[in-house]
């Protein structure tokens, strides 16, 4: 069951997995369901406590306007000390899937003694915005979507649906399973709360067109060499959001960082990878 935690000025929406006496890991996404219900209890059945939460602006947690978020980067980092401080946890394990693997990075960074082990899974070392010059752009054709999506109406729970599942298929990688994916659109687009518009609701929600508008504050990259937790980097091969390259910069330039990367995927977690990515991330969080 999810419960509301009030940290850093907000609310937000938590859900537990797993016995408080195990091993805890820190799960960032975007919403709470970039981390599927069956992949938490695969984890926690092997005695790891886990935590995940809806980020402001997603779910159940507190929304502002997702055009002009009044809060920065650094208040999502200070967010997700705030949700270990609720849990009373000095210390744990991160684990950042996406947009959520830059609030991870920067967890790491400024706040080291609350990081037992870091894991990266299909992010980047860089802010929104353009790519360094070293590092792989967005795909060409995934820019072309996004510059020539259908239209859809927000207040229609069919036409966002299918909307974001030609959006998924986009981001995913050849083997895409379209019933999997539905699935949980359905279930991110159902927790979304009725709101005075809902189509920034549902924009924020289920695109995180949030984090374009966001400030970043300074760039981190050159302090990578500085992350001191141990830190295993996931990316899927063939992710047209953030291509292969920029996880090869994350495991070069963190110290002694490890990089798995899973053949015919793309910026996605799905159901056929976990037998990849459980043991990776037990093995990973067992060392510390």
């Amino acid at each position: 069951m999810d419960t509301l935690i009030e940290t850093n000025g907000v609310r937000l929406c938590v859900e537990r997995f797993g016995d408080p006496a195990d091993t805890p890991i820190l799960l960032v996404g975007n919403t709470m369901l970039t981390w599927p219900d069956d992949l938490c209890a695969r984890l926690a059945a092997q005695r790891r406590f886990l935590l995940r939460y809806d980020l402001r602006d997603t779910g159940r947690s507190t929304s502002a306007d997702p055009d002009a978020p009044d809060y920065t980067l650094r208040d999502l980092v200070t967010d997700a000390a705030g949700v270990l401080d609720a849990h009373d946890l000095p210390r744990a394990h991160v684990a950042g899937f996406g947009v959520g693997g830059w609030t991870a990075q920067l967890l790491a960074l400024d706040h080291p003694a609350r990081v037992a082990t870091l894991t990266l899974i299909a992010t980047r070392p860089t802010a929104p915005g353009p790519a360094d010059p070293d590092l792989p752009e967005h795909a060409p054709e995934l820019m072309a979507h996004f510059g020539n999506r259908p239209a859809v109406d927000w207040t229609d729970r069919t036409s966002v649906v299918a909307f974001m599942l030609e959006h998924a298929r986009h981001l995913a990688g050849p083997a895409f399973d379209e019933s999997e994916a539905r699935q949980n659109i359905e279930r991110v687009h159902d927790r979304t709360p009725a709101a005075p518009d809902p189509g920034k609701a549902h924009r924020a929600n289920q695109m995180a067109t949030v984090f374009a508008a966001l400030d970043s504050g300074p760039r981190w990259r050159e302090r990578l060499g500085g992350v001191t937790a141990p830190t295993l980097v996931i990316h899927g091969e063939d992710d047209p959001f953030f291509p292969l390259g920029n996880a090869r910069a994350l495991a070069a330039e963190i110290p002694a960082a490890e990089l798995l990367v899973l053949p015919g995927t793309g910026n996605e977690l799905p159901r056929r990878t976990w037998d990849d990515v459980v043991p990776a991330l037990l093995h990973h969080t067992g060392r510390a």
